[in-house]
């Protein structure tokens, strides 16, 4: 099995939030964690965020549908 890691320049641009958005949602339990590379480095799975995305884009849209 393989699995990307996206740094937080590829995070940002997949999302478009910020660095500082992305770090409260993390510490609300409302975006995935990152992990740690060592060090001082960290990544987002990319599935992880990938789901996250589609979450926000499946509760978008039923929103929308039951207006």
């Amino acid at each position: 099995m393989s699995h990307r890691i996206l740094r937080l320049p590829a995070v940002k641009e997949l999302t478009g939030l910020s660095r500082s958005t992305i770090y409260l949602r993390v510490s609300k339990n409302e975006f995935p964690a990152p992990i740690s590379l060592g060090g001082r480095a960290v990544g987002w799975l990319e599935e992880s965020v990938n789901n996250w995305l589609e979450e926000k884009i499946a509760a978008s849209t039923s929103i929308r549908i039951n207006k």
